[in-house]
């Protein structure tokens, strides 16, 4: 369900806070934050920001294109490692039943 029409955009307020007092100056530090469910605002186009995806801070610059998502939508929790494919995993299947010696009890049980 979307957040309500009248209610506006939610911005954690300390984010609102740190971009004000960075607004005028030109050599910008980004901008580390834990918020994720903050709204992207167009008065964040242009700033760096160091978002926590619950392990480490992910960098991201902000452009026109994000204005309207959330902070988190750009720095995945989740990392994806392939499935093994059929020939990589009878490949293995070979190479460790070659070192293992045929008359030892760790051949393949």
């Amino acid at each position: 369900m979307s957040r309500s029409v009248w209610k506006g955009p939610f911005v954690d307020p300390s984010l609102l806070k740190k971009i004000e007092k960075l607004k005028g100056n030109t050599n910008v530090p980004p901008i580390k934050t834990w918020s994720r469910k903050s709204t992207i605002i167009p008065e964040f186009v242009g700033f760096s920001f160091l978002i926590y995806n619950g392990k480490k801070f992910i960098p991201i610059k902000i452009s026109e294109e994000m204005v309207g998502h959330k902070l988190g939508e750009f720095s995945p929790t989740r990392q994806f490692i392939a499935h093994t494919s059929a020939e990589k995993k009878a490949a293995q299947e070979k190479t460790t039943s070659a070192t293992s010696k045929p008359g030892s009890d760790n051949a393949k049980k």
